[in-house]
């Protein structure tokens, strides 16, 4: 007898329908399944033969025959436990075809019947058309994030035994409600701007990045509060709306790193990865493409510590992410495309020793040294650092009048309000931040007047800004208009924009060289 169930198979962070086939017929006892499945997949048999039999359904005698379909996309993964063996019960007569088929499953078994948590449930949600798929069975531990989309009923199972009742009839499961997003806590004043001692002009830029979405990169010694500024960006970003949430929350889903309890990111993300990361940890990748570091913090901050020492050819992977918001990986028989608006807050020393600037003469650095250490990160990539300033050695002075400062509510206000004034803008745009402006929205809304084009010409040709620099610029003007509220782009908006490209590759401090 012929049966089907309803699953569904994640590739990148989406995921795909997979059509489970079973057929128990007559012949040698064989469970065989097809359509190309994985080692994970493969093993997949004697887990579901054994959660059956120790369910108390027994196991068909026969030829049992799993089809896959579509038949030419790699299976991988444990997910496909319970609906292949929803499938057997349906086609040994013991479950109703009509329900099963109309239900789509998923789940790790356990050998007692049990079902265990996967990845991909929230895509998985999101995939299953209504028309067709009544429901969807989940574990217990993936409920959160199924029916965080709100699009199906899901129905969360415990065991095998659970998934068979209800689509018997014998036991109706209540439908998961959806978590209320309005009401999870997304922000919490644990790292304040208030702390870091000194340092306006580093606390001033990192708002306007904020603002405006820009990448940034702080160059100063060891100890003068690059890291600790850093690690307080999340305070100052406005919340994540639903829709943002619910896109980094597959993201999340895809990796296996989602909250079960929440069932969706709630928090910007703020993703720190070490300088020994591999290329497939950072930008995503592998056998079976996952996603990276840089694609974990979509919506949120990637933040990359002791910039340099990162490998060229690691840190040369962000140049495309950076500028198309995309990352694409590409394999023999498929390509997988990862979210990647991120913004990118990197920190790093003037040299090895990290005084190259001290006041004092500490640095002994030799010429050479220095321009190596600096040749670490290409032109290109340092041309798409919108915002690169210095960050000073503090006096003992500026250290003791710490908590004086502005807190990182007051500050996330203007951000805020920033970011509303870029979004009533950008509405008819599929981006809504400055930093996202492509070149017809930089000739429409980063107009300046004579006085200011004077100004960046001047820029331009002493700082030698490229035309993607000269663009830069453009954008954090407008950014920096808009935390004053101002409607068009006013010369001090420019000066101040300018000063923030003072670490630019070609301007003689041996960066990219």
């Amino acid at each position: 007898m012929l049966a089907r169930s309803c699953c569904a198979a994640v590739v990148g962070v989406d995921a795909i329908p997979v059509n489970v086939e079973v057929d128990v017929g007559r012949g040698l006892p064989v469970f065989q399944i097809v359509g190309l499945p994985e080692t994970a997949v493969r093993e997949s048999r004697d887990r579901i033969r054994t959660a059956l039999r120790n369910g108390g359904y027994g196991f068909p005698k026969g030829r049992i025959t799993v089809n896959l379909s579509p038949a030419d996309i790699r299976k991988e993964g444990t997910g496909f436990d319970l609906a292949i063996a929803l499938g057997i019960l349906a086609a040994s007569g013991l479950l109703p075809m009509e329900a099963v088929a109309s239900h789509l499953a998923l789940g790790e078994l356990s050998l007692d019947g049990k079902v265990n948590p996967v990845r991909g449930a929230l895509a998985a949600s999101v995939l299953a058309d209504p028309v067709t798929i009544h429901g969807i069975l989940v574990p217990v531990a993936n409920a959160a994030e199924a029916s965080a989309s709100g699009k199906i009923p899901v129905f969360a199972v415990q065991s095998l035994g659970d998934a068979a009742d209800h689509l018997a009839g014998r036991r109706i499961l209540e439908a998961r409600k959806p978590v209320d997003f309005s009401r999870l806590c997304w922000w919490a004043e644990d790292a304040d701007f208030r702390d870091v001692a000194g340092q306006q002009h580093a606390k001033r830029a990192l708002e306007i990045a904020a603002a405006g979405n820009h990448n940034i990169l702080m160059s100063g010694p060891p100890g003068s509060g690059k890291t600790m500024l850093a690690r307080r960006i999340p305070g100052i970003l406005p919340p994540l709306s639903f829709e943002e949430a619910l896109e980094t929350s597959r993201i999340y889903s895809a990796a296996g790193l989602l909250n079960s309890r929440t069932g969706l990111v709630v928090k910007r993300p703020f993703r720190a990865p070490h300088h020994t990361i591999s290329d497939a940890g950072l930008v995503g990748g592998g056998s079976h493409p996952r996603p990276g570091e840089v694609s974990l913090a979509h919506h949120g901050v990637l933040f990359l510590d002791e910039f340099p020492e990162f490998r060229k050819s690691l840190l040369d992977l962000l140049r495309q992410p950076l500028e198309d918001r995309m990352l694409t990986v590409s394999r023999a028989a498929y390509t997988v495309r990862f979210p990647a608006s991120i913004m990118l807050v990197a920190a790093m020393n003037p040299c090895p020793c990290g005084y190259a600037d001290d006041p004092e003469g500490r640095c002994r650095c030799q010429t050479f040294a220095i321009d190596r250490y600096r040749a670490r990160i290409s032109g290109p990539l340092m041309d798409r650092m919108d915002i690169q300033i210095e960050v000073p050695s503090l006096s003992y002075g500026d250290i003791r009048r710490a908590g004086e400062g502005e807190s990182s509510l007051t500050i996330r206000e203007r951000v805020i309000h920033a970011r509303e004034l870029q979004e009533l803008r950008f509405s008819q745009k599929k981006y809504s931040c400055n930093a996202a402006m492509d070149a017809p929205a930089i000739r429409e809304f980063c107009k300046t007047g004579a006085e200011g084009d004077q100004l960046l010409a001047r820029a331009a040709d002493r700082l030698h800004l490229s035309a993607r620099g000269i663009s830069r610029v453009l954008k954090i003007a407008r950014t920096i208009a808009d935390l004053e509220e101002s409607q068009t782009i006013e010369s001090c908006h420019l000066a101040e924009a300018v000063q923030y490209r003072r670490l630019s590759p070609n301007d003689g401090d041996g960066f990219g060289k």
